[in-house]
């Protein structure tokens, strides 16, 4: 018997590919040795014609054949294998490389970003979106917690969410923890992904698919130095429209005013003392003030001249707190901060400081057994420039909320005798100075006025509402 070809069997796919092979041949050899046998038989009537010298040798060549076939086969498969792996090595890098470079554009970009997704949890946040509410971390908190359940942004994002609402450069009030005021301009689209539809369109149909809210994406950039800048041009605008209407009307005023006095005093003169001197002189004395208040008004509606030089703002509000302490002993005034010389007009700054420190010691003196006045001074750094933060600060009442909006305005004044213009020339010589005024109230009680004024004089930026930045 010839003897059969060993083939062994893997318990692979190749393998059971190899044993069909294998099985394939054992019985084709069968077959051969079978037919072999046969014309042995036959043989030994009559002598064979063929030549059986070597009956194995064609069995070999064809299994030989069969495993070379195989082994090529084998060999494309691993070629291939490979290629698909160095192929889906490849592709992951791609991907991180794509999710690198998406983060680093993310972080970087100026403007903040913010992802919420359904359930009002914040899934993503860059640097950006944590200056601009002044808030660290952002992520994995609820949005309500953090802004707060009332505030216009809130009520924003919460619409975008469960109704779908799109919020194209709307603005709004944010105020940090530390009562900082900032304007924002937010941009909030709702993010949809796919689900499928319980309803069926038939009983051997697909199920429809719809559209649901899975997030919102909110765009938001800090607008509050922009806001800042514009309402200090409308108030250059206001004032300076407000001094070329109203500079005539005060000569005309004044002049009427001189003419009364004068024949107000002529009748005092010649009047024996009675009611007619009485009346003359009660006519004098609101001649006076009126003259006061239309002085009062030139002065703040004609335009500021202003003599730049440095201005050594240590000594200049030391001397002004003596002034205020000699005016009203019963009120303690502190100085206390970093205070450095910046350039201005010293005798502009000096009435800006002495109007501020007389109105606190003033609210301080009328509400509180112990009055007293914090002068403080701060160096900051906003928009890349340095400035001189000066905050006057009182024990007293502090200013109703009503009012905070309208203390800057000219003329008003909640003071019986008072002409509504000190605070207004202040922000005035604050905003020629290309500095502000700001009030608010204290936590612990009283208000707090802050001056800023740069320390470093710049050409004033020509800004307009309609060149403001937004998204």
């Amino acid at each position: 018997m010839l003897p059969l070809p060993h083939h062994p069997i893997a318990l692979s796919p190749m393998g059971i590919v190899y044993a069909g092979v294998a099985l394939v041949v054992l019985l084709g050899l069968l077959s051969v040795f079978l037919v072999m046998v046969r014309k042995f038989l036959r043989g030994q009537a009559a002598p064979s014609r063929e030549d059986w010298t070597n009956p194995a040798s064609g069995m070999e060549n064809a299994s030989a054949f069969a495993t070379a076939s195989m082994q090529g086969v084998i060999e494309k498969l691993r070629a291939q294998e490979k290629e698909l792996a160095r192929l889906h090595v490849l592709a992951q890098e791609r991907a991180q490389e794509s999710e690198r470079l998406t983060e680093e554009v993310t972080r970087n970009m100026p403007t903040g970003l913010l992802l919420v997704n359904a359930t009002g949890a914040i899934s993503s946040a860059n640097p950006a979106a944590e200056n601009a509410l002044a808030i660290r971390p952002l992520r994995y908190r609820s949005y309500k917690d953090i802004l707060g359940a009332d505030s216009d942004l809130t009520r924003m994002l919460a619409d975008c969410l469960h109704e779908g609402k799109t919020i194209q450069r709307g603005e709004v009030e944010h105020i940090t923890a530390d009562n900082e005021v900032r304007h924002l301009g937010v941009t909030i689209s709702p993010i949809y992904r796919a689900v499928r539809s319980s309803a069926q369109a038939g009983a051997g149909s697909t199920a429809a698919r719809e559209m649901k809210v899975s997030g919102a994406l909110c765009l938001m950039s800090d607008l509050t130095e922009i806001t800042a800048l514009q309402k200090q041009i409308r108030w250059k605008e206001n004032l300076a429209a407000l001094g070329e209407m109203s500079a005539g009307i005060a000569h005309e005023f004044k002049n009427s005013l001189a003419t009364i006095s004068g024949y107000a005093q002529m009748i005092r003169g010649e009047a024996k003392p009675g009611d007619i001197r009485d009346s003359a002189e009660r006519i004098v004395d609101q001649t006076r003030a009126l003259t006061h208040v239309v002085t009062e008004f030139l002065r703040f509606a004609k335009p500021l001249e202003i003599c730049y030089e440095t201005v050594p703002v240590q000594s200049l509000i030391g001397r002004v707190a003596e002034e205020l302490r000699e005016a009203i002993p019963e009120c303690a005034i502190r100085c206390e901060g970093i205070f450095m010389e910046l350039p201005g007009d010293e005798a502009l700054i000096r009435q800006a400081l002495l109007n501020l420190v007389r109105n606190a010691t003033e609210a301080a003196h009328a509400s509180k057994t112990s009055p007293c006045v914090t002068i403080s001074g701060t160096i900051e750094e906003l928009a890349g420039r340095k400035w001189q933060r000066i905050s006057i600060a009182d024990n007293g009442q502090g200013i109703p909320e009503r009012d905070l909006a309208k203390i800057f305005l000219p003329f008003y004044t909640t003071k019986a005798e008072g002409t509504g213009l000190g605070l207004a020339v202040v922000q005035k010589i604050a905003l020629q100075h290309g500095g502000s005024i700001e009030a608010r109230n204290r936590p612990d009680g009283g208000a707090e006025l802050l001056l800023w004024l740069p320390l470093r004089q710049e050409p004033s930026p020509s800004l307009f509402p309609s060149e403001a930045a937004r998204i």
